[in-house]
C-alpha cells in the first residue's frame, strides 16, 4: 500500500474540486503557497501513522476549501471588505490560565460578541448555501462536538470544543497554514524552527478578513455586530503583529503559575500526537512544549515593556488565574474600568446566568511534570525571568 504524502498540488486539486471554485487568494496574495509547501514537506518527514496522515491531509484540504469559500463570498459580496472590526478585545495567556473562562463570561455580554465553536469550525458558508441560514453548519458544528465526546474523550477533556460557545480564532491563522497548530498535534522540527523567522501579518490579515465575513453574516441575521471578544493564547508570541493589524485592540492578559500550566498544555499535546502518530515520546513533546511556551513568554514581555514607554500603545489589563477563580466579578468590573465602558445590569445578568448554565469542565487525566520528562526545577529555571505585570 503506498503512503499518503502531502503533495501541494493535489491538496488544491482536491480543495477546487470540492468547492468548485479556484479563487484561493482573492486580494491577499499566494503568500500562503510558502508555509504550505513547508507544512507539508515537515508532514512528510514526520512519523505518522496511516491515519494521522489522512487527518492532517483531510485538516489542510479543509482549510484551502474554507479559503475558497471566504474569498468567493467576498467576490460575490464585496462590501464584506466595508465591515469595521474596530477596537478587539483580546484575552491572551498561556494555555490553562483562565482565558477560556474570561473570553466566554465578557463573550456572554449582549453588547460584545464572538465566534462560536461552529464558525470556528465552518466560517464560511457553503457557496450553494443562504448566507443568512447558518442551520446546517450548526448542526455540523454539534455533530463534530458529539464526535469528538464520543471517540476521543480524552482530548475533550482537556480541551472541549463546544459548537454554542465562544471559540478562540487559532484556526483562521492556521488557515494561513502560519501558526502554532502543526506542532501541537505531529513531530514538525523544520517546520516549527521555519516559522520562528516569519513575519505572521499575512495570518492576520486572513484573521481579520475572516472577521469582516462573520460581521457580515451577523448584520444578514439581524444580529447586532458588536465588538469583538478574541481569545488565543498563541497571540502571546505576537503581540505587535497583533497590534499593527488591530490597532485599537484592548488586551485582557491572564496569568497563571507556569508550573501549574506548561504540564497541562504538555498533556494536551501529548494527547493530539497520539492521534496522529504511533510513536511518541511525552518527553520530547513535553521539551518542546516547555520551549515553545518559553520562547512566547519572553516575546510577550518584550513587547509589553515596549509598550511601558509607548504612549500609543494599547491598554492592557492583567489578571491573575486564582483571582478570576475565586471572584470573576471584581476583576470583569477593572476590565470594563480599563475599557471605559459601563458594565450594565443587562451585561452582569447575562454573565451570570451564562456561569449558571456553563458546561461542567470534563474530568481531566491525573499528571505531573515528569510524566512530560519535565521537572519543577526546569521549568523553574525556564521562566525565572521576572514578570513585572502580575505575580502568580
Amino acid at each position: 500500500m503506498s503512503v499518503l504524502t502531502f503533495q501541494v498540488e493535489s491538496l488544491l486539486e482536491d480543495a477546487v474540486r470540492k468547492e468548485g471554485v479556484d479563487d484561493f487568494h482573492g486580494s491577499t496574495g499566494t503568500g500562503f503557497l510558502e508555509p504550505l509547501g513547508v507544512l507539508c514537506a515537515a508532514y512528510d518527514a514526520a512519523p505518522l501513522s496511516e491515519v494521522g496522515r489522512w487527518i492532517l491531509r483531510a485538516g489542510l484540504v479543509h482549510s484551502l476549501r474554507m479559503r475558497l469559500r471566504v474569498h468567493e463570498w467576498v467576490r460575490r459580496h464585496p462590501e464584506v471588505l466595508d465591515e469595521r472590526v474596530e477596537d478587539p478585545v483580546v484575552v491572551v495567556g498561556m494555555m490553562r490560565s483562565g482565558t477560556t473562562l474570561v473570553q466566554r463570561l465578557l463573550a456572554a455580554d449582549p453588547a460584545l460578541c464572538a465566534a462560536a465553536g461552529w464558525e470556528v469550525l465552518e466560517a464560511a458558508p457553503p457557496l450553494d448555501a443562504d448566507p443568512a441560514d447558518p442551520a446546517a453548519r450548526i448542526e455540523r458544528g454539534l455533530a463534530r462536538e458529539a464526535q469528538t465526546r464520543e471517540h476521543a474523550p480524552e482530548l475533550f477533556a482537556i480541551h472541549p470544543m463546544h459548537a454554542l460557545e465562544a471559540e478562540e480564532e487559532i484556526v483562521f491563522l492556521s488557515d494561513a497554514f502560519l501558526s502554532h497548530v502543526p506542532e501541537s498535534g505531529a513531530h514538525v522540527p523544520d517546520y516549527r524552527s521555519w516559522l520562528d523567522t516569519q513575519d505572521l501579518a499575512p495570518a492576520y490579515d486572513h484573521l481579520h478578513l475572516v472577521l469582516q465575513l462573520l460581521q457580515w453574516q451577523k448584520r444578514l441575521r439581524g444580529e447586532p455586530a458588536t465588538r469583538w471578544v478574541l481569545k488565543t493564547p498563541a497571540h502571546l508570541g505576537y503581540l505587535d503583529t497583533l497590534r499593527a493589524r488591530f490597532p485599537g485592540l484592548h488586551l485582557v492578559h491572564l496569568h497563571r503559575d507556569p508550573q501549574e500550566t506548561i504540564p497541562s498544555g504538555a498533556s494536551l499535546n501529548t494527547v493530539l500526537h497520539r492521534m496522529h502518530s504511533d510513536d511518541v515520546d511525552p518527553g520530547r513533546v513535553g521539551r518542546d512544549w516547555l520551549e515553545r511556551m518559553g520562547w512566547t513568554h519572553d516575546r510577550a514581555l518584550d513587547a509589553r515593556l515596549r509598550w511601558v514607554e509607548d504612549p500609543t500603545a494599547p491598554r492592557v489589563t492583567d489578571v491573575a488565574f486564582r483571582e478570576v477563580v475565586a471572584d470573576p466579578w471584581p476583576q470583569v468590573a477593572r476590565v470594563y474600568a480599563d475599557l471605559g465602558a459601563e458594565l450594565t445590569d443587562e451585561a452582569e445578568s447575562s454573565m451570570r446566568a451564562w456561569l449558571d448554565r456553563r458546561p461542567p469542565d470534563p474530568r481531566r487525566p491525573a499528571y505531573g511534570p515528569e510524566d512530560f520528562g519535565l521537572s519543577r526545577e526546569r521549568i523553574a529555571e525556564r521562566f525565572a525571568r521576572e514578570n513585572p505585570f502580575c505575580q502568580y
